[in-house]
């Protein structure tokens, strides 16, 4: 019966597994059931100076790489929902790794995209899985709120094809705190544990430049948190 409404699925919608491309789901059970975080510590090499804890859900490869692009490139949203999950499960870790507090809140603020990016894209990907992120968290007991408090400045070049070195010269400076966000997250007179969010961490220039933003504006981050990093890391620091 289940094969069937797979079928049917995908006849009327067209949905098809991005892992192994059968039909009727975005993400099938086998495919699912390869899924193995564990959640760990995913310092790049090298280190980029001010990074603070990186930490990452599973490697950026397999099923994880092909649900990554599928959410962020071609708009496959149902997929917040698992890779959200992975993100979540990584800040747990990041946080009792630091040792904060199970009671105190946490503030998750996703890296920012390009609006040129975003407008391309149709949707800000990396801000959807901290918003699926935060709504676990709330359901695990711990207090949590996703605050888009970065933006990009202007000339930012796409960072695709760009090597650690080219990375980081084109991430200098390129963040800045947004004022009237900021102002929303001081009203409420909290003390936060604050954690920088990503889809999937590379050289780690990214989380570096977003944790030094932060810290610019009294929010010194306790952790970067991915979904996923790529292979290019030493296993401890």
């Amino acid at each position: 019966m289940a094969e069937l409404l797979d079928a049917f699925r995908d006849l009327i919608v067209g949905v098809a597994c991005v892992g192994c491309d059968r039909p009727g789901r975005l993400l099938c059970p086998a495919c699912e059931a390869e899924l193995d975080p564990h959640p760990a510590p995913a310092w790049p090499s090298p280190v980029p100076p001010g990074l603070t804890a990186p930490w990452a859900a599973i490697p950026y490869a397999g099923i994880v790489r092909a649900m990554i692009l599928g959410h962020k490139e071609r708009r496959l949203l149902g997929l917040a929902a698992p890779l959200g999950d992975l993100l979540a499960a990584a800040v747990v870790h990041a946080l009792d790794d630091a040792g904060a507090l199970h009671s105190a809140p946490v503030l998750l603020v996703p890296v920012p995209s390009r609006p040129v990016t975003v407008r391309r894209r149709g949707h800000a990907p990396t801000t959807s899985l901290v918003r699926v992120a935060t709504t676990r968290l709330r359901g695990w007991g711990r207090p949590a709120r996703c605050a888009p408090l970065l933006r990009t400045r202007r000339g930012l070049a796409d960072q695709s094809g760009l090597d650690a070195v080219g990375r980081a010269a084109n991430l200098a400076g390129a963040f800045r705190a947004h004022a009237p966000a900021l102002r929303a997250v001081a009203r409420s007179g909290r003390g936060w544990h604050v954690v920088v969010c990503d889809d999937v961490l590379t050289t780690g220039s990214t989380a570096a430049e977003a944790q030094r933003a932060l810290r610019a504006v009294g929010l010194p981050p306790v952790a970067a948190v991915a979904v996923a990093a790529t292979r290019r890391r030493t296993p401890a620091h």
